[in-house]
């Protein structure tokens, strides 16, 4: 099987004149891939030869999209959330087994194929993927990112500096998951994870996305779209509930306590610089030199 399934993906990589025809093919390997066991680690073959075997197939069944038939074998009658839920249950299972090094080359494929079925899954299969991958509400008690749902290691793999492709692709995964919407993308996964993402791409970043928790008039609904979620205030930076957030600090420093901390300060740029890394001037010591620093009796 592993060879055939190899042969169906080099068919449809360097021959896409067949591809309407090789597309039959996809209603007997998404059963297999349904059906079969999954092992750990579990992105090895054959699951990997499935995905990949699935990823040059076009979503088009007698030369129609697929979520305009009424025999679409992605998303079958009378289960049609059978497929993509097995999808996201690989990836779920991917990101807790494997290192980001390893998913880069492993779970890309199968983050494009989501996106690729999202894009012409039927108008009621679409809430459940988003349900499915994106933050939940529950998750905003903290800034989001830092659980250890599928939805918050996406995040987390959204800004990976050590898997580029996977991040590229996860990040685009989320923003088509908020239809493609500047504003919905902040709400959802936050002004932290979506800045980078909007500026590579030259997408406008909403007004209100840094404006804190201000919502003043001139904001209108996009200020009030970003900063509330189920009727409560969020910030839009990190997507956490207001009143979740730790309060502020108190009281300020007394003097002795700034010295100690200049002090704290002094000794780790000096150590920064003994390493060579980086060629740095203390700031302690640079305040010091131009009579800014007064010791404490």
């Amino acid at each position: 099987m592993s060879e055939t399934l190899k042969l169906l993906f080099n068919l449809s990589q360097y021959y896409p004149q067949h591809l309407s025809d090789l597309a039959r093919c996809a209603p007997n390997i998404l059963k297999i891939l349904y059906r079969i066991h999954l092992a750990t680690p579990v992105l090895q073959p054959p699951v990997t030869y499935l995905v990949n075997a699935l990823l040059n197939l076009s979503v088009v069944y007698d030369d129609k999209p697929q979520k305009d038939s009424d025999h679409n074998p992605y998303f079958p009658k009378p289960d049609q959330f059978c497929n993509i839920d097995r999808f996201i249950s690989i990836l779920d299972n991917a990101v807790r087994t494997y290192t980001e090094e390893e998913l880069e080359t492993l779970a890309t494929p199968l983050v494009t194929l989501l996106r690729k079925v999202f894009e012409f899954a039927p108008q009621h299969v679409r809430p459940h993927v988003q349900t499915a991958l994106l933050p939940s509400n529950l998750e905003r008690s903290q800034p989001l990112g830092r659980s250890n749902t599928l939805a918050s290691r996406l995040l987390r793999l959204s800004t990976s500096p050590v898997a580029p492709s996977l991040r590229e692709s996860v990040a685009s995964l989320l923003f088509e998951l908020s239809d493609k919407d500047a504003t919905s993308f902040v709400r959802n996964v936050g002004y932290g994870f979506a800045a980078g993402f909007l500026m590579t791409h030259d997408l406008p970043v909403p007004a209100s996305a840094t404006e804190g928790w201000s919502t003043d008039e001139g904001s209108g609904d996009l200020g009030e779209k970003l900063t509330s979620v189920g009727g409560k205030e969020i910030n839009p930076v990190t997507g956490q509930i207001k009143e979740m957030e730790p309060e502020a600090p108190g009281e300020e420093m007394t003097e002795e306590e700034r010295e100690r901390e200049a002090e704290r300060l002094f000794v780790l740029f000096e150590r920064l610089r003994s390493t060579g890394v980086v060629d740095v001037r203390n700031p302690v010591e640079e305040a010091v030199q131009e009579g800014r620093f007064e010791e404490v009796d």
